[in-house]
């Protein structure tokens, strides 16, 4: 089995490489088409800007290779910025268009007193729908560092958090899907979830 954690110098990559090493998976960093192409599930991390990641992925002509394979029905997860672009649309800095796997926007949390922006920091998940990478989640403790949150429709929210506004934590829509916070930051939690989504792509 071939897990791919997708390069494109988007940072924290080395810390989900670990973790998935703490679970027994060898997965490898890599930008080559083919390899992602092979793949039988894909990574893609992110800390960082929203459009310079949408540049880098497209400089490195990896949307075209990253939509072939989740069309085919391979799982994707997106975590943290790289849950945010598998929105259609991002409003950080300019608006810039998107992996568009799920419907949606990616938009700034809004500051208000006692709520800090980034949203920075431990908090609980409360469950809204069942899925492979949900069970026993519901009132974890995840880590987020983030300013911006996917505002997408209900039926693709599958946890969320509580941020003076609700917080979409976890979405998904078929074979694709997205972790706000930071699950190789999350211990135990954070593990368990990554060997879900290895799970899903035996």
């Amino acid at each position: 089995m071939k897990i791919i954690v997708i390069d494109y110098d988007a940072g924290n990559t080395a810390n989900v490489l670990r973790a998935l090493s703490k679970i027994g998976v060898e997965a490898e960093l890599s930008s080559d088409s083919a390899k992602i192409l092979a793949a039988d599930g894909l990574i893609l991390p992110g800390v960082g800007a929203y459009p310079t990641a949408m540049e880098e992925l497209n400089k490195r002509r990896l949307v075209p290779a990253i939509k072939e394979v989740v069309a085919k029905g391979t799982p994707l997860l997106g975590i943290c910025l790289g849950m945010q672009l598998l929105t259609e649309t991002g409003l950080e800095h300019h608006k810039t268009a998107g992996l568009g796997f799920i419907s949606g926007v990616t938009r700034e949390i809004p500051a208000k007193d006692g709520f800090p922006v980034p949203h920075m920091g431990w908090n609980d998940l409360q469950v809204k729908q069942a899925t492979a990478l949900t069970v026993d989640l519901d009132q974890q403790n995840v880590y987020f560092v983030h300013s911006y949150f996917t505002d997408v429709p209900k039926e693709y929210i599958d946890a969320t958090a509580d941020y003076d506004i609700e917080v979409p934590a976890m979405i998904h829509k078929d074979n694709v899907y997205g972790a706000q916070f930071h699950p190789e930051k999350s211990g135990a939690v954070g593990l368990g979830i990554l060997k879900r989504f290895v799970d899903l792509c035996k």
